[in-house]
Order: structure tokens, then C-alpha cells, then sequence
């Protein structure tokens, strides 16, 4: 089975269990991420591997992180991610990609996230749930951040954080690839408010 296969595998189990313990309808998760109903049947019989977009937006609604999605363990308070266990989340043919290094639940979805964008390049992203965090630094190259259509240079050695509750996007509008590590803080969705 091919890594893509797995994560097609884990994803469809994932987001059943998810859907179920939140006691979400297949109609009712459709409406709270924007995602339509049989796309959502799709990736839960494991036939379609969606988007990183759609995933995102499946992640959020259910209120859990992409790496719960991708692959749930519970085990020690220790958790080690090997470099080959690291999930590919993005490419393009360019080069640029986004890796998602490793997640947790405490206190809500919690992840950390290494990119790659060669010049040209960008990934937008829609708003997140209200209180969603991002932190980001960028080692190498100078990031265009982009917020709520604003932009914000972030050269390399230098730091960002922002409240990604509105829309946003990461470019590479220089000639050196940039590459950054990103957090992203999550509040826990709580079944009894939607």
C-alpha cells in the first residue's frame, strides 16, 4: 500500500470516528465546514483523497487537528515523530511544500509545521474557528504573509504571529526559497454549541 493509499485509509477511519463522537450528521459536518455531502461520503468510503483545503475545513469543523484526522494514537506522554513519519500535506511541481511535523489534542488542536515555498509559489488558506493562533518563523528567504488582504514582509530571522480567524496566505515573491516552521493553535470545539 502507498503512502498516499494510507493516508487515504486513515483519513476516511479518522473522520468517521470523529464525526461519530461529535455526533454530527453527514448534512450537519457538510454545513459546518462548507465541504458539500458527498464529497464528505467520498473521502470516508476512502475513495477520494482530498485537498489540504478540504481538510483543513473538515479538521476545524470537527474542532480536532489534521494530524487527528491523518492518524490518531494514544500512548506515552512522548511522542516521537521520525522524519519518514512526517506528513506531506502540499506540493508543487516548483519545489514548495508544507510538511506537518507533529500535532497534539491538549487543550485543543495544536501543530507544528515546516515549509518550503520557491519563489512564485503561495498557499492561501480561509479563515479558521475564532481564537485560532499561528506563529510562524522564517529561516531562510523573506515570506509574504498575507492577512485579512493585507501584506507583511517577514525576512528571514524573523518572527510573526496572528489571530487566523480571518483569510490568509503565505508567498514567496523573492528569488530565494523561503523556508519557515509554523505553529497553529486550535480552541477545542465543543459538540453542545454547534
Amino acid at each position: 500500500m502507498s503512502d498516499l493509499d494510507q493516508l487515504t485509509q486513515s483519513l476516511a477511519r479518522n473522520l468517521k470516528r470523529w464525526r461519530s463522537e461529535r455526533g454530527f450528521t453527514l448534512d450537519a459536518l457538510a454545513a459546518r465546514a462548507g465541504v458539500s455531502r458527498g464529497m464528505i461520503i467520498q473521502i470516508e468510503q476512502a475513495r477520494t483523497n482530498p485537498s489540504v483545503g478540504i481538510t483543513v475545513k473538515l479538521a476545524d469543523a470537527l474542532g480536532v487537528s489534521i494530524t487527528t484526522l491523518l492518524d490518531y494514537e494514544q500512548g506515552s506522554h512522548v511522542r516521537l515523530v521520525p522524519p519518514e513519519q512526517a506528513v506531506r500535506m502540499w506540493s508543487t511541481d516548483a519545489g514548495s511544500s508544507t510538511t506537518l511535523l507533529v500535532g497534539t489534542e491538549a487543550r485543543g488542536p495544536f501543530e507544528l509545521w515546516a515549509w518550503k515555498l520557491m519563489p512564485g509559489d503561495g498557499s492561501d488558506s480561509d479563515a479558521h474557528p475564532p481564537g485560532t493562533m499561528e506563529l510562524l518563523h522564517v529561516a531562510a528567504g523573506e515570506l509574504t504573509l498575507l492577512v485579512d488582504g493585507v501584506e507583511h514582509q517577514v525576512p528571514a530571522g524573523s518572527a510573526a504571529s496572528f489571530e487566523a480567524n480571518v483569510p490568509h496566505g503565505y508567498h514567496n515573491k523573492g528569488a530565494e526559497p523561503v523556508e519557515m516552521t509554523m505553529s497553529v493553535s486550535v480552541p477545542p470545539a465543543h459538540a453542545s454549541s454547534y
